[in-house]
């Protein structure tokens, strides 16, 4: 999804086992406080290096269920999965994407990379890069074989170009072993950076581990081994302890899971969409225009399920609606303020905390997901305000989309069935 000052990348952990789930615990960091609730959330994600030292020399696995440490992020804010690359094992903290498919490392040597461990190559014996006649290189939309390509001599590696956020990088097709936890996942197709173009403080660290559902993404590459299914349970921002996880496989999934049919988009194809029915605040329903939550695969019209976005975003007519309500509602005393994409601010010393009513996502299947508080309120830790934690779709390509963003998500069980095509919810508190 596009990458704005509310948009950025949330990463999760990710680990495997062939016969059972994969779990993975989840850590964030505790940071001096802020003026604003967004400048809160970006100030969780700059990582702690002797946090990060930490979680990287704690056990892989316990009571039989493969899992690895993740902390947070530096900027932007995100969750990292420490993963293996290569033969012998290079430790990188990869950033993960369920909204993306292509998984990528900045590679050495790389003079614009973000400043950082990179993946070596040439430190590894199992690397090969994956030439451009591979049947990889087209889906990573690679360029094509040079056309008076000389028979003798080798091919070019397979070369791409990719935009991210407000910047882009280049980068050459390669496999090799990537571990998760305690698996091995021999001949991973990945993309090795070695060059980027305009800033990087958007760009994650080290790389970025892509779980979406397109034929470049880990649940692709890794076939039958974990039956299309994963789930994850992210934890509060402001926590200090996690249970958070995500599990790769049907294994170990919890059993109290309500599920929707998951949608399928084929110009966009990576993407989790399921059926919004409607909105309500408190007991009352939103009153939004007919047709507003279609699903429409021709425009992307419908609404995705996304932990790569940190706050949610609904179309112009639904956000005004809910917009509206939430604020009758409420009925601040002095009012409404705005704050960066966030418009309904208002002062929590004149609102008592129940004052704030649950916003609740009704979806096909008769599936209820209810917002508690902290879920649909940000703070600010330096001002007595709270702002409504969502905001109107961003005017460009994605004005039609609907995204349920990774804050909605905190302490709820999310399970995608790829196979059984459907999104499962099941209320967990993992902080």
């Amino acid at each position: 999804m596009a990458t704005t000052t509310t948009t950025i990348l949330l990463l999760l952990l990710v680990a495997a086992t062939a016969v059972s789930a994969a779990d993975l615990s989840v850590y964030h960091n505790v940071h001096p406080p802020s003026p604003s609730p967004l400048e809160s959330i970006i100030a969780l994600a700059r990582a702690d290096d002797a946090r990060l030292l930490f979680l990287s020399s704690k056990a892989a696995s316990s009571g039989g269920i493969t899992s690895a440490p993740v902390a947070s992020g530096q900027t932007p804010p995100s969750y990292v999965v420490r993963a293996g690359l290569g033969t012998p094992v290079q430790q990188l903290l990869l950033a993960l994407d369920t909204s993306a498919d292509a998984t990528w490392s900045h590679c050495a040597p790389c003079d614009t990379c973000p400043a950082g461990s990179r993946f070596i190559p040439a430190s590894s014996s199992s690397y090969a890069s994956l030439p451009c006649a591979s049947d990889w290189c087209p889906l990573f939309e690679g360029q094509p074989c040079p056309a008076n390509q000389d028979a003798s001599a080798p091919l070019p590696a397979c070369a791409f170009s990719k935009p991210f956020a407000d910047t882009s990088f280049q980068a050459s097709l390669g496999s090799d072993t990537l571990r998760l936890g305690k698996d091995a996942i021999a001949g991973y197709a990945f993309g090795c950076v070695g060059a980027v173009a305009g800033p990087t403080t958007n760009l994650p660290k080290q790389g970025l581990l892509g779980l979406g559902r397109g034929p470049m993404s880990l649940l692709s590459q890794t076939g039958s081994r974990y039956n299309g299914v994963f789930s994850y349970c992210l934890p509060s921002y402001r926590s200090y302890y996690f249970s958070g996880s995500l599990r790769l496989g049907a294994a170990g999934q919890p059993r109290n899971v309500r599920y929707t049919p998951l949608l399928t988009n084929p110009h966009r194809p990576s993407l989790y969409y399921v059926n919004v029915t409607g909105l309500s605040v408190g007991r009352t329903w939103v009153k939004v225009p007919a047709g507003s939550f279609a699903f429409d695969p021709a425009t992307g019209a419908g609404t995705v399920i996304d932990s790569g976005t940190v706050i949610t975003r609904w179309t112009a007519p639904v956000y005004a609606a809910l917009r509206e309500e939430f604020r009758r509602q409420v009925a601040a005393p002095s009012g409404y303020t705005s704050l960066g994409a966030f418009d309904t601010c208002f002062n929590t010393d004149e609102v008592a905390a129940g004052g704030a009513p649950p916003v609740t996502l009704h979806m096909d299947g008769g599936v209820d997901l209810t917002l508690p508080m902290e879920n649909t309120l940000i703070h600010s830790s330096a001002t007595p305000l709270a702002c409504l934690a969502m905001a109107e779709a961003p005017q460009n390509v994605n004005a039609v989309v609907n995204v349920v963003a990774n804050l909605q998500q905190q302490n709820v069980r999310v399970v995608v069935d790829v196979a059984g095509s459907r999104v499962g919810f099941a209320r967990e508190p993992c902080n």
